[in-house]
């Protein structure tokens, strides 16, 4: 399910070294991954939910 899609690494990173980063790929729903864990657990999101809980977070 994963590989077949690109990932984008949180622009919060920084290329840093940090250890604390999360990926996604938006490919009509939103998988959410540990960058340093690919092959481990995704939290999956419906489209809707994706924008709903982006926008509750910028309205923090």
């Amino acid at each position: 399910m994963t590989t077949e899609r690109t990932w984008r690494k949180s622009s919060r990173s920084h290329g840093n070294g940090n250890t604390d980063c999360v990926e996604v790929s938006l490919a009509g729903n939103a998988l959410v991954r540990d960058s340093k864990n690919a092959s481990g657990a995704v939290l999956a999101f419906s489209a809707p939910a994706w924008r709903d809980l982006v926008s509750w977070l910028g309205s923090r």
